[in-house]
């Protein structure tokens, strides 16, 4: 019986490690020679649809369909004024189309009928990164582990770390992780649009220092900081003064986020140890929780995540005239969701990764379902579900290419309570005088030190 035992439990204890390799594994040179090639050089298939509907990617947007008139900074025209609507998916019609909706989607189409409609476009696939980003995931590919429980990874910088992903936790940190320029700094308004279509705005400029993606840096001096995030209120009145301050890590078990705030009533800087998880974002009206931020961000460790493959979905995508200074924040926004005739959806190929709540962890969203654009990693629509398994939101980050950087990333996120027929829609800056710069010079990160947050934020 003893040798029985000694057994199984050798067994038990191969079979473990085989689990964590397989968890961990890179993939072959055989496999990663495929982009560039077949692939992308972030991993998205090259090849269009059978039916055409999606076109083949040649290389992302070009430099002659760059707006002759635009001007770093200020906001984005449109690069292709002249398409038009190719149909329109309503309530009426939504089970023609349902196999290319999320549950979320449809559940928006049915909960405002007269009101809620999805055109779609061509699609136009300009997704396009940096040279230097392509040659680093070249390299992750072959590199990149998962550390043990999927809690963060190794052997990448300034790359996408698994562009062939073998599983659910390697897609999540291409979209953690993916490209969004190296400093990046906006002014914009956030708001909670209640049932009546009351709202009122609360505006703050943010600064981002991708700390994972600056040139010259390198995984040694990474330091388990991705981003340094600085955010100052500049209205309502009673808060304006304001600041946050955020370290967001990549291994955020060895070392969870760091976050400061400062208060300009009491002059004073204080740490806000719980932003993370489903902690109540205050300005989304409890809407949104931490992690549904840039649709999902911070550790992953609680949920059980499963790759399900690939789908065609009508995502939003180029959503240049939802941002576009022409458009007023009455005309955008509407009772329980933002204007229809502004928005923009095409047919793409998307990553569906699953996570499920795991036994005995605590979130108030018992799964969620991610849609990652395959052009970009990014999620462009994500479906939540409450502890009894039934659904609950859907949040849907309105894409655009940033094509001056060049990076595809969001214009305006949007956050449906399809239950108390509420939205948070955070990044609105239509009536700002500028939109994003991307070439600001890159500041010393002793600009991002809990110490100077109190004089920043006073200004």
């Amino acid at each position: 019986m003893m040798n029985n035992n000694k057994t199984i439990a050798f067994l038990a204890c191969a079979l473990m490690i085989a689990a964590s390799c397989q968890l961990r594994a890179a993939v072959p040179e055989s496999e990663a020679r495929r982009l560039g090639k077949d692939l992308t050089p972030i991993g998205a298939e090259k090849a269009g649809n059978k039916e055409g509907s999606i076109p083949a990617w040649n290389g992302g947007i070009k430099d002659a369909q760059i707006p002759g008139d635009f001007k770093p900074g200020s906001h984005y025209p449109d690069p292709f004024p002249d398409d038009k609507p190719l149909f329109t998916i309503t309530a009426s019609n939504v089970d023609q189309y349902k196999d290319k909706l999320t549950a979320g989607q449809i559940a928006l189409l049915k909960a405002y009928p007269e009101t809620f409609n999805m055109p779609v476009y061509k699609t136009r696939r300009t997704a396009r990164q940096p040279v230097r980003i392509y040659n680093n995931t070249r390299k992750a590919a072959t590199r990149a582990q998962l550390l043990a429980e999927g809690k963060g990874f190794s052997g990448a910088y300034d790359a996408y770390p698994f562009p062939i992903p073998q599983n659910g936790l390697e897609a999540l940190w291409n979209h953690i992780v993916r490209y969004r320029g190296e400093y990046v700094v906006r002014r914009a308004s956030e708001v909670a649009v209640h049932r009546n279509g009351a709202y009122s705005l609360s505006t703050s400029q943010q600064e981002a220092l991708m700390n994972y993606n600056l040139p010259g840096g390198s995984e040694a001096t990474l330091d388990n900081i991705i981003v340094y995030y600085l955010a100052f209120t500049r209205s309502p009145a009673r808060l304006a003064g304001g600041a946050v301050l955020v370290y967001e890590t990549l291994d955020q078990i060895k070392q969870p986020r760091q976050a400061w705030a400062y208060n300009a009533g009491q002059r004073r800087v204080r740490r806000a140890p719980n932003l993370s998880y489903d902690t109540p974002i205050t300005s989304s009206d409890g809407l949104r929780t931490a992690d549904d931020t840039d649709m999902y961000n911070g550790a992953p460790n609680r949920y059980e995540w499963k790759l399900l493959g690939k789908k065609e979905i009508y995502i939003p995508y180029h959503n240049y005239r939802l941002v576009s200074p022409d458009v007023k924040y009455d005309d955008l926004l509407m009772i329980g969701h933002v204007n229809p005739e502004y928005t923009r959806y095409e047919l793409h190929r998307v990553w569906v990764v699953e996570g499920t709540l795991k036994p005995g962890a605590r979130h108030i969203y018992s799964k969620r379902v991610l849609y990652l654009d395959e052009d970009s990693w990014g999620a462009a629509v994500v479906d939540q579900y409450d502890g009894r398994g039934e659904l609950w939101r859907n949040s849907m980050a309105y894409l655009i290419n940033y094509y001056d950087r060049p990076t595809v990333w969001t214009g305006l996120d949007v956050y449906h309570d399809l239950r108390s027929r509420r939205y948070h829609a955070q990044g609105l800056a239509n009536e700002e005088a500028q939109f994003v710069s991307f070439d600001r010079p890159i500041p010393d990160l002793k600009y991002f030190k809990p110490s100077a947050l109190r004089r920043r934020g006073r200004r």
